[in-house]
């Protein structure tokens, strides 16, 4: 059970880490320069996010075969677009729900498997 717990939370780890990503990208649009803090900052926390999260993964690598546990990766494209809702003001079409719905029964039937 940890190692879904540890899984889970590289998952949402990933997801922050591309918020993060955009949050840089719009400030890099605004400043001109990657080098600004309100560039930099958040781009050199997505990076070390993603470190911290890949050596995770490898742990969770160690304990469980990777066909059983990536499935559970299908999570960031849940977590992502929620989390450009919540920091953007993105909307979401009826698609989106559409399509959240099936990838999350794809990633219940793909780990009971």
């Amino acid at each position: 059970m940890t190692v879904y717990v540890v899984a889970s939370l590289c998952v949402v780890g990933l997801a922050i880490g591309q918020v993060l990503f955009k949050i840089s990208s719009a400030a890099l649009a605004a400043s001109g320069s990657l080098f600004s803090p309100s560039s930099a900052v958040p781009l050199v926390a997505a990076i070390c996010l993603y470190g911290a999260t890949s050596i995770a993964w490898v742990w969770v690598l160690q304990k469980i075969e990777l066909g059983r546990i990536y499935p559970l990766m299908a999570l960031a494209f849940v977590f992502v677009p929620i989390g450009s809702h919540l920091i953007f003001g993105e909307r979401f079409s009826a698609q989106y729900f559409v399509g959240v719905s099936l990838t999350m029964v794809g990633i219940v039937v793909a780990v009971r498997a």
